[in-house]
């Protein structure tokens, strides 16, 4: 008997029965954490379901990558697209973070 742990929910992946989301799991399993860590930050989850996204994303790799560089691509798109909306609140918190970076630089001690 075969158990679906993978459902497509308007377009997008999620481990059966829950909120999260496939990309999760693949990407803290591509990372290197083990399906033991995986399910530590992802408490809703059993280890089963998380063995068995590991073995729906082995078994459809093609699929799984094709849909993740998707994703990524969406998502850096909209990044982009909420950057250029509002530009000004960018570049106050790239000026923001340029000063803090100046200001740990200058606490440091000199390595001489």
């Amino acid at each position: 008997m075969s158990k679906d742990y993978v459902t497509q929910v308007d377009g997008a992946y999620r481990i059966t029965d829950t909120r999260v989301s496939l990309d999760s799991v693949v990407y803290a399993f591509l990372n290197g954490l083990s399906p033991e860590s995986i399910v530590d930050s992802f408490p809703v989850l059993t280890l089963e379901q998380v063995y068995g996204v590991i073995a729906y994303f082995l078994a459809n790799r093609a699929e799984v990558d094709a849909y993740l560089r998707q994703e990524e691509a969406e998502f850096a798109a909209l990044s982009q697209h909420m950057q250029e909306r509002n530009a000004l609140l960018h570049q106050k918190l790239a000026a923001l973070r340029y000063q803090e970076q100046a200001t740990t630089h200058e606490a440091e001690p000199s390595q001489s």
